[in-house]
Order: C-alpha cells, then sequence, then structure tokens
C-alpha cells in the first residue's frame, strides 16, 4: 500500500469511527418530565382555582406522552367531566398547544378541522400544556366550567402557582 492509500484507509476508518460515535449519542435521548408531586399539585390548585370561581371541575395532569398521573374530581362535578379533561389533557400534551387555540384554528382552518377525527382529541378549550422553557413535559385537561375559557382559566392559574417549580 502507498502513503496515499493508507492516508485514505485512515479518512475512511476515521470517518466510520465518528459516524458510530454520533449514532451511539443519538440513540438515547434524556427528556425532562412531569413528577408524581408536581401532577398532584397542578390538579389540586386547578380544582381549588375553579371551585374558588364556583365551578365543579375535572383536573387530570398528563405527562409528556399522554399517561395520566393525576386526576382531581372537584365535589358535584359531572361524570362526564373525568373523560373530557382526560381528552383535553392529552391533546394538549399530544399537540403541545392550548386546545382554546386548537380549536380556535380548526374553526378558521378547513384542513385543522379534521383533527377532530384523531382519536382521543378532544377540541374544547381547557387542555394547557405544562413547559419548562420551551419543553412541554405533560398537560392539565380540566371540564367541567361552564366555557372551555374557564376551564383554561383555573389550569393557567395553577400554572402559575407553579412557576417556580418549571424552570
Amino acid at each position: 500500500m502507498t502513503h496515499r492509500h493508507h492516508a485514505l484507509a485512515l479518512v475512511i476508518l476515521s470517518a466510520a469511527a465518528c459516524t458510530a460515535t454520533l449514532a451511539q449519542a443519538q440513540a438515547v435521548r434524556t427528556e425532562r418530565n412531569m413528577s408524581l408531586a408536581l401532577a398532584t399539585q397542578l390538579a389540586t390548585d386547578t380544582v381549588t382555582a375553579c371551585t374558588t370561581n364556583g365551578h365543579h371541575v375535572t383536573a387530570t395532569v398528563v405527562d409528556r406522552a399522554g399517561s395520566v398521573r393525576a386526576v382531581m374530581r372537584a365535589d358535584n362535578a359531572g361524570p362526564h367531566t373525568v373523560e373530557a379533561s382526560l381528552q383535553k389533557a392529552f391533546t394538549s400534551a399530544s399537540a403541545k398547544n392550548t386546545t382554546l387555540a386548537m380549536m380556535e384554528n380548526a374553526q378558521k382552518n378547513p384542513g385543522a378541522a379534521n383533527l377532530v377525527h384523531i382519536p382521543g382529541f378532544l377540541l374544547l378549550g381547557g387542555g394547557v400544556p405544562v413547559k419548562v422553557g420551551n419543553e412541554t413535559i405533560g398537560a392539565i385537561g380540566v371540564g367541567g366550567a361552564p366555557g372551555g375559557h374557564l376551564d383554561e382559566q383555573c389550569a393557567m392559574a395553577a400554572l402559575d402557582k407553579a412557576k417556580d417549580l418549571l424552570k
């Protein structure tokens, strides 16, 4: 082998080693997620905020994958509020957006109107993502107030109360 072939072989081996190292680095990711303590606090504070305003709701908090972490159902909250809050939380965590914004977009944009056909999605106000910086770690879904905007306000009050924990 000539010196030139040795150099070319070294370049190819170096490139292969770098590619293998890069593939290994990307194969496993580190993600932040919703703890039980945070989920419980958010669910409790959401229900409390709504109860203070005279609304009997259920709050469901899900993690980044849309799996349930905590559910709180106020006294006198209708049975339908449990499933509605879960679907709103799942929708918000999945789309990383508020369900109120998604509903308004679907009403204005015919292409987005098809979102209602995704299993588990509910495009009514009351689903709010839980974020640390720009990373969505879960969502709060609220059902039972007389209007999705009121459900959303309760979730936002709980997030505001927990803002020091979401850094």
